[in-house]
């Protein structure tokens, strides 16, 4: 589960993806009526954070198993994985509690899944060696070159994209994660019958996650609108509070013709 900090502090480092901007060129009229879209894709900024010793330990420990080197060269998943099995990717994972969760419920999947921010990546790192996941593979990477140079056409089962940064601010709509061009390069490399599953809890932000969605002619919204919560997302504790608080949360899950 893109960049600094989401309105929920866990769920933000989510697909916060975190670092220097990578980008790709975004062609005129690509964008819904109303929805700013920058010229290019910028997947993630810096963000503070300090590696604690058990992430420390947990990179040394575990980096060579489950992390990934990233190389202008498709991924031969099965052999990253050491088995055949559908691949999902995930961008932005933030301190990977639910993917940890997920990667667990869904045991005949791969998940392959991208984040920059080193404390995130070593908090995962962490989670998988204390709760024994071996269906995990880590590329702290920019998802964007990822996605460009790692992963072919109809090469992935899935994407996951949860609580990107919503960029409050108006003027800065631009920088966020979900634009067409980034959603056009993610259908291309999905598989017929695959999907896309997009969280946020930010409403302006959700309408345009669904405009921006609804207008990719290779996707098809599997619901009237947003979509019920699948359950192997979980909710996290910052995530109950809002709902507590009455803050929504909207769940978009798009499936490739």
């Amino acid at each position: 589960m893109t960049s600094s900090t989401s309105s929920t502090p866990e769920t933000a480092a989510a697909t916060d993806t975190s670092a220097a901007a990578v980008s790709t060129q975004v062609s005129p009229g690509q964008a819904p009526e109303g929805v700013a879209h920058p010229k290019t894709i910028k997947s993630y900024v810096r963000r503070a954070g300090r590696t604690t010793t058990g992430q420390a330990k947990a990179f040394e420990e575990l980096g060579p198993r489950f992390l990934l080197p990233y190389q202008k060269a498709a991924l031969d998943a099965p052999a990253a994985f050491g088995r055949p099995a559908p691949l999902i990717l995930e961008i932005g994972f933030g301190m990977g509690e639910a993917t940890a969760h997920i990667a667990r419920v869904r045991p005949d999947d791969n998940f392959l899944c991208c984040e920059v921010h080193e404390p995130g990546v070593g908090a995962l790192l962490k989670r998988i060696g204390e709760q024994e996941i071996e269906n995990i593979r880590i590329l702290q990477h920019d998802a964007v070159e990822v996605i460009d140079h790692m992963l072919p056409e109809t090469s992935i089962d899935g994407v996951h994209i949860f609580f990107p940064d919503p960029w409050h601010k108006k003027k800065h709509n631009k920088r966020r994660l979900i634009q067409p061009p980034l959603i056009a390069k993610l259908a291309a490399r999905i598989k017929p019958g695959g999907y896309i599953h997009c969280a946020t809890d930010w409403e302006p932000y959700a309408v345009q996650m669904l405009q921006v969605l609804g207008a990719e002619p290779l996707l098809q919204n599997t619901a009237e609108g947003y979509a019920p919560k699948p359950d192997y997302r979980p909710l996290t504790k910052f995530e109950n509070r809002g709902l507590r608080l009455g803050h929504g949360v909207w769940d978009l899950v798009f499936r490739k013709k």
